[in-house]
């Protein structure tokens, strides 16, 4: 019990964090409809992967493998999953009305998706998974929704020839930050590697944490700002 709590509890306050942020509510039926369509995005991402996962044992260098496994494994069919149910459940709902919002949902179904991964990782691998995930996984996961929500919302709201533009790099951002996140912890477990590199990858997955963080609050904040000038402009 105390694993399912400990794999439960980071993804509940991360979404609750950001939830009590945004100034009109959103209804609580969709948000909870965002969160179990993390769960299909999972789903997807297992269907999408099962004819690519076989690739990766025919790969023979350490760096190309790990690089493979992070991008076209992981980031590429888990943010594109993500991307399609939170396209397909939100980007015509009127209660979409507002910048955070895209922002809001992304983070809903990501971390849906989140949950159960942190489940299944945390029953493998006992507390010490738990923690780290609950340090790096969790938040990771929420802050490449923000960067989806964040240019999904723009792309919305956008009455410019750039509404395809800024759509595709609601899927892009994302799947650049998971697959540069994943490859720097992938490509360190290699065996055998030289100092220098492991010095290398941990300066990488470090710049790639703070940068995906700072990136988070800042985008957060512009929208809000956003949202605050369109209700002052209809006052």
């Amino acid at each position: 019990m105390s694993l399912l709590i400990a794999s439960i509890t980071p993804v509940m306050i991360f979404m609750y964090l950001v939830y009590r942020r945004d100034k009109l509510k959103e209804p609580r039926a969709l948000l909870l409809k965002c969160f179990f369509g993390g769960f299909l995005a999972l789903i997807l991402t297992l269907i999408i992967d099962e004819p690519i996962a076989p690739i990766a044992e025919t790969i023979g260098s350490p760096f190309w493998k790990a690089f493979f496994d992070a991008f076209c494994i992981a980031a590429i069919p888990e943010e594109f999953s993500k991307f399609l149910i939170l396209y397909w459940m939100i980007w015509r709902s009127k209660d979409f009305d507002q910048y955070y919002d895209g922002i809001l949902y992304a983070i809903f179904v990501s971390l849906g998706f989140a949950l159960v991964e942190n489940i299944l990782y945390v029953m493998e691998g006992g507390m010490g998974v738990a923690i780290a995930r609950a340090i790096l996984a969790v938040p990771g996961h929420g802050f490449f929704a923000v960067l989806m929500g964040y240019y999904f919302s723009l792309a919305k709201f956008h009455t410019g020839g750039k509404k395809n533009r800024l759509l595709l790099m609601s899927l892009a951002m994302p799947i650049l930050f998971h697959g540069l996140y994943d490859f720097a912890l992938m490509y360190a477990e290699t065996e055998a590697l030289d100092p220098l590199i492991i010095i290398g990858l941990i300066v990488l997955f470090t710049f790639v944490v703070i940068k995906l963080w700072r990136l988070g609050f800042k985008k957060i904040k512009a929208h809000l700002q956003r949202d605050h000038e369109m209700a002052n402009e209809m006052v």
